[in-house]
């Protein structure tokens, strides 16, 4: 697993990060409208901010006196491929099995379900 999609897998496992990014998937927001939203401070939610832009999941943009946070399409995409790949897998493993045991799986004669006449 390469360092970035470890990077990106942390980042999004603690519940209040995830939160900060489904918040940011409906709009880019600054530090202190992104805390209202949360019992954590707004050091904290800086510092969860900051865990997400290093894994490279949000970037942020000076406006004013302020920073404004917004989701990182570059980043997002990174994850959804992994797990992409990850469900192709399960998929692919899925077909392969059920296959398997249709092959070694002695067929039954069918049964006439049909009413007699």
């Amino acid at each position: 697993m390469n360092t970035q999609l470890h990077t990106g897998l942390h980042a999004i496992a603690d519940q209040t990060r995830l939160a900060i990014l489904q918040r940011l998937a409906e709009q880019p927001l600054a530090v202190a409208e992104l805390a209202r939203g949360f019992s954590v401070s707004r050091p904290a939610v800086s510092q969860h901010l900051k865990v997400l832009k290093d894994a490279g999941l949000v970037n942020d943009r000076q406006q004013g006196t302020q920073r404004i946070y917004q989701i990182d399409p570059a980043g997002i995409e990174a994850l959804k491929a992994h797990f992409d790949r990850l469900w192709s897998s399960v998929l692919d493993n899925f077909q392969a099995s059920a296959e398997e045991e249709l092959e070694t799986t002695p067929r039954k004669e069918k049964k006439d379900v049909r009413k007699p006449k």
